[in-house]
Protein backbone atom coordinates (compact mmCIF):
# COMPACT_ATOMS: atom_id res chain seq x y z
CA UNK A 1 0.00 0.00 0.00
CA UNK A 2 1.21 3.51 -0.65
CA UNK A 3 1.26 6.49 1.95
CA UNK A 4 0.88 9.62 0.61
CA UNK A 5 -0.08 12.97 2.44
CA UNK A 6 -3.31 14.24 2.82
CA UNK A 7 -5.18 16.63 1.04
CA UNK A 8 -4.73 14.35 -2.28
CA UNK A 9 -7.05 12.46 -4.37
CA UNK A 10 -4.26 9.17 -5.60
CA UNK A 11 -4.92 7.40 -8.54
CA UNK A 12 -2.98 3.95 -8.76
CA UNK A 13 -2.20 1.97 -11.79
CA UNK A 14 -1.22 -1.44 -11.74
CA UNK A 15 1.70 -3.00 -13.57
CA UNK A 16 -0.65 -4.22 -16.44
CA UNK A 17 -1.84 -0.89 -17.31
CA UNK A 18 -5.21 -1.21 -16.22
CA UNK A 19 -6.34 1.45 -14.48
CA UNK A 20 -7.54 1.31 -10.59
CA UNK A 21 -8.65 3.92 -8.86
CA UNK A 22 -8.40 4.17 -5.07
CA UNK A 23 -9.51 7.35 -3.38
CA UNK A 24 -7.85 7.87 -0.44
CA UNK A 25 -9.92 9.48 2.15
CA UNK A 26 -9.58 11.39 5.56
CA UNK A 27 -11.55 8.87 7.16
CA UNK A 28 -9.26 6.22 6.68
CA UNK A 29 -5.68 8.01 8.57
CA UNK A 30 -3.68 4.78 7.47
CA UNK A 31 -3.99 5.27 3.44
CA UNK A 32 -3.72 9.09 3.46
CA UNK A 33 -1.95 10.54 6.12
CA UNK A 34 0.92 7.82 6.44
CA UNK A 35 1.95 8.01 10.05
CA UNK A 36 -0.37 11.08 11.35
CA UNK A 37 -3.32 9.98 13.80
CA UNK A 38 -6.89 10.74 12.81
CA UNK A 39 -7.00 13.37 16.41
CA UNK A 40 -3.85 15.32 14.28
CA UNK A 41 -5.77 16.05 10.98
CA UNK A 42 -7.32 19.25 10.56
CA UNK A 43 -11.18 19.19 9.57
CA UNK A 44 -10.57 20.75 6.05
CA UNK A 45 -8.80 17.50 5.34
CA UNK A 46 -12.03 15.34 5.12
CA UNK A 47 -13.83 18.39 2.62
CA UNK A 48 -14.44 16.89 -0.83
CA UNK A 49 -11.47 16.88 -3.16
CA UNK A 50 -11.49 18.37 -6.81
CA UNK A 51 -10.49 16.22 -10.06
CA UNK A 52 -7.66 18.59 -10.80
CA UNK A 53 -5.73 17.15 -7.53
CA UNK A 54 -5.96 13.99 -8.71
CA UNK A 55 -2.40 11.93 -8.78
CA UNK A 56 -1.10 8.65 -10.56
CA UNK A 57 1.57 6.71 -9.39
CA UNK A 58 1.89 3.74 -10.84
CA UNK A 59 3.83 0.71 -8.35
CA UNK A 60 6.38 -1.05 -10.33
CA UNK A 61 8.56 -3.75 -8.76
CA UNK A 62 12.67 -4.02 -8.40
CA UNK A 63 12.72 -7.68 -9.60
CA UNK A 64 13.18 -7.46 -13.82
CA UNK A 65 11.07 -9.95 -15.36
CA UNK A 66 11.27 -11.76 -18.56
CA UNK A 67 10.12 -9.56 -21.08
CA UNK A 68 12.35 -6.99 -18.90
CA UNK A 69 15.64 -8.88 -20.17
CA UNK A 70 13.90 -9.71 -23.55
CA UNK A 71 13.24 -5.93 -23.54
CA UNK A 72 17.21 -5.41 -23.10
CA UNK A 73 18.45 -7.93 -25.50
CA UNK A 74 16.12 -6.29 -28.10
CA UNK A 75 17.54 -2.77 -27.24
CA UNK A 76 21.25 -4.39 -27.46
CA UNK A 77 20.88 -5.77 -31.02
CA UNK A 78 18.68 -2.34 -32.36
CA UNK A 79 15.09 -3.94 -32.59
CA UNK A 80 12.87 -1.36 -31.23
CA UNK A 81 15.96 0.47 -29.92
CA UNK A 82 13.91 3.96 -30.51
CA UNK A 83 10.65 3.37 -29.21
CA UNK A 84 12.12 1.45 -25.84
CA UNK A 85 10.46 3.74 -23.33
CA UNK A 86 7.76 4.52 -20.98
CA UNK A 87 5.46 7.23 -20.01
CA UNK A 88 6.84 9.65 -17.83
CA UNK A 89 5.37 10.39 -14.41
CA UNK A 90 5.38 9.11 -10.84
CA UNK A 91 6.55 5.57 -10.21
CA UNK A 92 6.55 3.93 -6.51
CA UNK A 93 9.14 0.83 -5.63
CA UNK A 94 8.13 -1.17 -2.56
CA UNK A 95 6.11 1.17 -0.21
CA UNK A 96 7.49 4.28 0.15
CA UNK A 97 6.13 7.48 2.59
CA UNK A 98 6.64 11.04 2.67
CA UNK A 99 9.85 10.85 3.48
CA UNK A 100 10.93 8.56 1.47
CA UNK A 101 13.63 9.23 -1.29
CA UNK A 102 12.88 10.53 -4.82
CA UNK A 103 15.37 9.06 -7.95
CA UNK A 104 14.93 10.83 -10.73
CA UNK A 105 15.22 9.20 -13.88
CA UNK A 106 15.03 9.13 -18.14
CA UNK A 107 12.28 7.41 -19.24
CA UNK A 108 14.23 5.08 -21.55
CA UNK A 109 12.99 1.61 -20.25
CA UNK A 110 16.68 -0.10 -19.76
CA UNK A 111 18.02 3.02 -17.53
CA UNK A 112 14.57 2.86 -16.15
CA UNK A 113 15.04 -0.80 -15.27
CA UNK A 114 18.60 -0.85 -14.28
CA UNK A 115 17.65 1.92 -11.73
CA UNK A 116 14.75 0.11 -9.91
CA UNK A 117 16.66 -3.40 -10.13
CA UNK A 118 18.82 -1.99 -7.59
CA UNK A 119 16.13 -0.87 -5.62
CA UNK A 120 15.52 -4.30 -3.81
CA UNK A 121 14.17 -3.50 0.22
CA UNK A 122 14.03 0.13 -0.52
CA UNK A 123 11.45 2.32 -0.60
CA UNK A 124 11.82 5.24 -3.32
CA UNK A 125 9.30 7.53 -5.85
CA UNK A 126 10.90 6.88 -9.06
CA UNK A 127 10.39 11.13 -11.08
CA UNK A 128 10.65 9.94 -14.56
CA UNK A 129 11.96 12.69 -17.34
CA UNK A 130 10.43 12.48 -21.31
CA UNK A 131 14.08 12.31 -22.69
CA UNK A 132 11.81 10.95 -25.69
CA UNK A 133 13.54 7.63 -24.26
CA UNK A 134 16.93 8.33 -24.60
CA UNK A 135 19.26 7.38 -21.82
CA UNK A 136 20.54 9.98 -18.63
CA UNK A 137 23.94 10.81 -20.04
CA UNK A 138 23.32 10.74 -23.93
CA UNK A 139 20.04 13.30 -23.13
CA UNK A 140 21.72 15.41 -20.63
CA UNK A 141 24.07 16.39 -23.97
CA UNK A 142 21.22 17.12 -25.43
CA UNK A 143 19.02 18.60 -23.39
CA UNK A 144 16.23 16.85 -22.89
CA UNK A 145 17.29 15.68 -19.21
CA UNK A 146 17.85 19.11 -18.06
CA UNK A 147 16.63 21.88 -15.71
CA UNK A 148 13.03 22.82 -17.38
CA UNK A 149 11.87 18.83 -17.48
CA UNK A 150 12.82 18.35 -13.80
CA UNK A 151 11.03 21.22 -12.70
CA UNK A 152 7.79 20.12 -15.45
CA UNK A 153 7.67 17.00 -13.75
CA UNK A 154 7.60 17.74 -10.12
CA UNK A 155 4.86 20.51 -11.06
CA UNK A 156 2.62 18.06 -12.82
CA UNK A 157 2.94 15.16 -10.36
CA UNK A 158 2.34 17.22 -7.15
CA UNK A 159 5.68 15.98 -5.86
CA UNK A 160 5.60 19.17 -3.16
CA UNK A 161 2.53 17.79 -1.73
CA UNK A 162 3.45 14.12 -1.63
CA UNK A 163 7.11 13.93 0.21
CA UNK A 164 7.73 16.15 2.91
CA UNK A 165 11.43 16.80 2.40
CA UNK A 166 12.58 18.85 -1.04
CA UNK A 167 15.91 16.89 -2.41
CA UNK A 168 15.96 14.74 -5.25
CA UNK A 169 18.77 12.55 -6.31
CA UNK A 170 19.88 12.96 -10.02
CA UNK A 171 22.21 10.77 -11.95
CA UNK A 172 25.61 12.17 -11.69
CA UNK A 173 26.03 11.43 -15.64
CA UNK A 174 22.72 13.63 -15.82
CA UNK A 175 24.58 17.06 -14.26
CA UNK A 176 25.35 18.67 -17.94
CA UNK A 177 21.89 18.89 -18.48
CA UNK A 178 20.63 20.47 -14.81
CA UNK A 179 21.05 24.03 -13.82
CA UNK A 180 20.33 22.99 -9.87
CA UNK A 181 19.73 26.31 -8.61
CA UNK A 182 17.21 27.05 -11.57
CA UNK A 183 15.34 23.96 -10.16
CA UNK A 184 15.68 25.07 -6.18
CA UNK A 185 14.45 28.74 -7.56
CA UNK A 186 11.69 27.96 -10.05
CA UNK A 187 10.57 24.72 -7.81
CA UNK A 188 12.18 24.60 -4.65
CA UNK A 189 13.69 21.06 -4.65
CA UNK A 190 17.38 20.40 -4.36
CA UNK A 191 19.15 18.76 -6.30
CA UNK A 192 21.63 15.83 -5.06
CA UNK A 193 23.94 14.27 -7.45
CA UNK A 194 23.94 10.81 -6.70
CA UNK A 195 26.40 8.12 -8.20
CA UNK A 196 27.81 7.51 -11.55
CA UNK A 197 26.29 3.97 -11.06
CA UNK A 198 22.60 2.54 -10.41
CA UNK A 199 24.36 -0.42 -8.44
CA UNK A 200 25.96 2.01 -5.60
CA UNK A 201 22.71 3.58 -4.82
CA UNK A 202 22.08 1.17 -2.10
CA UNK A 203 25.31 2.58 -0.43
CA UNK A 204 24.73 5.68 -1.26
CA UNK A 205 21.18 6.05 0.30
CA UNK A 206 22.70 4.29 3.42
CA UNK A 207 25.80 6.54 3.94
CA UNK A 208 22.91 9.39 4.06
CA UNK A 209 23.65 10.48 0.52
CA UNK A 210 26.81 10.97 0.60
CA UNK A 211 28.82 9.58 -2.36
CA UNK A 212 32.34 7.68 -1.94
CA UNK A 213 35.44 8.85 -3.84
CA UNK A 214 34.95 5.62 -6.00
CA UNK A 215 31.11 6.33 -6.56
CA UNK A 216 32.07 9.89 -8.65
CA UNK A 217 34.69 7.89 -11.14
CA UNK A 218 33.45 6.83 -14.23
CA UNK A 219 34.42 3.85 -15.77
CA UNK A 220 34.16 2.84 -19.26
CA UNK A 221 36.13 -0.54 -19.25
CA UNK A 222 36.26 -3.43 -21.64
CA UNK A 223 33.18 -4.41 -20.45
CA UNK A 224 31.10 -1.73 -20.69
CA UNK A 225 32.15 -1.24 -24.15
CA UNK A 226 31.69 -4.59 -25.32
CA UNK A 227 28.12 -4.73 -24.55
CA UNK A 228 27.84 -1.56 -26.72
CA UNK A 229 28.95 -3.61 -29.37
CA UNK A 230 26.47 -4.96 -30.85
CA UNK A 231 24.10 -2.21 -31.68
CA UNK A 232 26.60 -0.26 -33.36
CA UNK A 233 27.49 -2.60 -35.73
CA UNK A 234 23.79 -3.32 -36.99
CA UNK A 235 23.35 0.29 -37.47
CA UNK A 236 26.45 0.71 -39.48
CA UNK A 237 26.56 -2.81 -41.57
CA UNK A 238 23.71 -2.11 -43.89
CA UNK A 239 25.67 1.30 -45.24
CA UNK A 240 28.87 -1.20 -45.64
CA UNK A 241 26.74 -3.87 -47.25
CA UNK A 242 25.58 -1.63 -50.14
CA UNK A 243 29.25 -0.09 -50.42
CA UNK A 244 30.53 -3.75 -50.61
CA UNK A 245 28.10 -4.87 -53.50
CA UNK A 246 29.18 -1.41 -55.26
CA UNK A 247 32.90 -2.22 -54.81
CA UNK A 248 32.11 -5.68 -55.76
CA UNK A 249 30.41 -4.77 -58.66
CA UNK A 250 32.86 -2.27 -60.09
CA UNK A 251 35.31 -4.64 -59.48
CA UNK A 252 34.72 -6.32 -62.77
CA UNK A 253 36.51 -2.99 -64.67
CA UNK A 254 39.41 -3.26 -66.66
CA UNK A 255 41.31 -2.11 -69.17
CA UNK A 256 39.95 -4.56 -71.48
CA UNK A 257 36.61 -4.09 -70.44
CA UNK A 258 34.20 -5.77 -67.85
CA UNK A 259 35.26 -9.62 -66.78
CA UNK A 260 33.19 -11.43 -64.57
CA UNK A 261 36.40 -13.70 -63.64
CA UNK A 262 37.55 -10.03 -61.79
CA UNK A 263 34.12 -9.23 -60.34
CA UNK A 264 34.85 -12.60 -58.64
CA UNK A 265 38.82 -12.26 -57.04
CA UNK A 266 39.46 -8.73 -56.94
CA UNK A 267 35.64 -7.89 -56.15
CA UNK A 268 35.68 -10.44 -52.96
CA UNK A 269 39.37 -9.12 -51.84
CA UNK A 270 37.34 -5.73 -51.83
CA UNK A 271 34.62 -6.57 -50.28
CA UNK A 272 37.12 -8.41 -47.42
CA UNK A 273 39.13 -4.52 -47.07
CA UNK A 274 35.85 -2.71 -46.76
CA UNK A 275 34.58 -5.42 -43.84
CA UNK A 276 38.27 -5.32 -42.53
CA UNK A 277 37.52 -1.52 -42.12
CA UNK A 278 34.49 -1.90 -40.88
CA UNK A 279 35.23 -4.20 -37.86
CA UNK A 280 38.06 -2.35 -37.47
CA UNK A 281 36.08 0.77 -36.83
CA UNK A 282 33.33 -0.57 -34.84
CA UNK A 283 34.84 -3.67 -32.74
CA UNK A 284 38.70 -3.45 -32.46
CA UNK A 285 39.23 0.42 -31.99
CA UNK A 286 36.31 0.78 -29.45
CA UNK A 287 37.96 -2.74 -27.60
CA UNK A 288 41.49 -1.37 -27.71
CA UNK A 289 40.44 2.27 -26.96
CA UNK A 290 42.52 3.02 -23.87
CA UNK A 291 45.29 1.74 -25.63
CA UNK A 292 45.43 3.58 -29.20
CA UNK A 293 47.44 6.53 -29.53
CA UNK A 294 45.48 9.75 -29.87
CA UNK A 295 42.76 11.80 -27.81
CA UNK A 296 40.37 11.82 -30.38
CA UNK A 297 38.58 9.25 -31.71
CA UNK A 298 38.84 9.41 -35.30
CA UNK A 299 42.54 9.38 -35.07
CA UNK A 300 42.36 6.00 -32.43
CA UNK A 301 40.23 4.61 -35.59
CA UNK A 302 42.46 6.19 -38.39
CA UNK A 303 45.87 4.40 -36.58
CA UNK A 304 43.56 1.28 -36.34
CA UNK A 305 42.71 1.31 -40.11
CA UNK A 306 46.08 1.48 -40.70
CA UNK A 307 47.14 -1.39 -38.64
CA UNK A 308 44.01 -3.79 -40.44
CA UNK A 309 44.94 -2.68 -43.69
CA UNK A 310 49.10 -3.44 -43.16
CA UNK A 311 47.51 -7.00 -41.76
CA UNK A 312 45.04 -7.78 -44.25
CA UNK A 313 46.13 -6.53 -47.73
CA UNK A 314 49.39 -8.53 -46.98
CA UNK A 315 47.55 -11.88 -46.44
CA UNK A 316 45.32 -11.44 -49.37
CA UNK A 317 47.21 -9.17 -52.13
CA UNK A 318 50.73 -9.00 -50.80
CA UNK A 319 52.75 -5.40 -51.54
CA UNK A 320 55.07 -6.62 -53.97
CA UNK A 321 52.38 -7.55 -56.28
CA UNK A 322 50.35 -4.56 -56.02
CA UNK A 323 50.79 -1.17 -57.74
CA UNK A 324 51.20 1.46 -55.32
CA UNK A 325 48.20 3.26 -56.80
CA UNK A 326 46.16 0.51 -55.46
CA UNK A 327 48.03 0.02 -52.54
CA UNK A 328 47.54 4.09 -51.93
CA UNK A 329 43.70 3.44 -52.47
CA UNK A 330 43.40 0.94 -50.06
CA UNK A 331 45.76 2.82 -47.23
CA UNK A 332 42.76 5.77 -47.94
CA UNK A 333 39.76 3.55 -47.95
CA UNK A 334 40.46 1.35 -44.82
CA UNK A 335 41.42 4.38 -42.38
CA UNK A 336 38.59 6.99 -43.38
CA UNK A 337 35.98 3.85 -42.96
CA UNK A 338 37.95 2.87 -39.81
CA UNK A 339 38.52 6.51 -38.52
CA UNK A 340 34.72 7.18 -39.12
CA UNK A 341 32.99 4.70 -37.61
CA UNK A 342 35.22 4.65 -34.30
CA UNK A 343 34.46 8.16 -34.02
CA UNK A 344 30.86 7.49 -34.03
CA UNK A 345 31.64 5.87 -30.85
CA UNK A 346 31.42 8.80 -29.37
CA UNK A 347 27.76 8.57 -28.78
CA UNK A 348 28.56 5.76 -26.73
CA UNK A 349 31.32 6.73 -24.90
CA UNK A 350 31.44 8.55 -21.35
CA UNK A 351 34.88 9.63 -22.16
CA UNK A 352 33.97 12.44 -24.76
CA UNK A 353 32.02 16.09 -24.47
CA UNK A 354 29.26 17.45 -26.60
CA UNK A 355 31.69 20.35 -27.25
CA UNK A 356 34.74 18.19 -27.94
CA UNK A 357 32.67 15.92 -29.97
CA UNK A 358 31.42 19.07 -32.22
CA UNK A 359 35.29 19.76 -32.44
CA UNK A 360 36.14 16.48 -33.57
CA UNK A 361 33.79 16.17 -36.25
CA UNK A 362 34.40 19.45 -37.72
CA UNK A 363 37.85 18.30 -38.32
CA UNK A 364 37.36 14.74 -38.93
CA UNK A 365 34.52 14.20 -41.17
CA UNK A 366 35.89 16.61 -44.23
CA UNK A 367 38.97 14.93 -43.96
CA UNK A 368 37.22 11.29 -43.75
CA UNK A 369 34.84 12.04 -46.43
CA UNK A 370 38.22 12.97 -48.95
CA UNK A 371 40.47 10.38 -48.00
CA UNK A 372 37.61 8.09 -49.32
CA UNK A 373 36.59 9.58 -51.71
CA UNK A 374 40.43 10.00 -53.36
CA UNK A 375 41.19 6.28 -52.16
CA UNK A 376 37.96 5.13 -54.06
CA UNK A 377 38.80 7.38 -57.27
CA UNK A 378 42.45 6.02 -56.92
CA UNK A 379 40.91 2.12 -56.50
CA UNK A 380 39.01 3.25 -60.21
CA UNK A 381 42.03 4.13 -61.89
CA UNK A 382 44.25 1.16 -61.02
CA UNK A 383 41.31 -1.12 -62.09
CA UNK A 384 42.55 0.35 -65.90
CA UNK A 385 46.57 0.36 -64.81
CA UNK A 386 46.92 -3.67 -63.59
Amino acid sequence: MLYVKNLLKVKILDTKDEKKETEKSCSDSSLCCGPQSREELAPPCCAPLPVDNEIEITPVSPVLNFNDHLGVVKARLNIGRMNYKLAPGLYAVGTPGSDSPVLVSANYKMSFDYLRRELKNINAWLLVLDTKGINVWCDAGKGTFGTDEIIRQIKNTNLDKIVNHRKLIVPQLGAPGVAAHLVKKAAGFKVIYGPVRAADLPAFLQSGMKAAEEMRKVRFNIYDRLILLPVELLIALKYVIFTSAVFFLLAGLNKTGYSFGFTLTSGSKSVIFLLTAFFSGTVIAPLLLPFIPGRAFALKGFFAGLAAFFLIFQYFSGFSSSGIINIISWVLIISSVSSFFTMNFTGASTYTSLSGVKKEMRIAVPLQIIGFAVGSILWMIARFLY
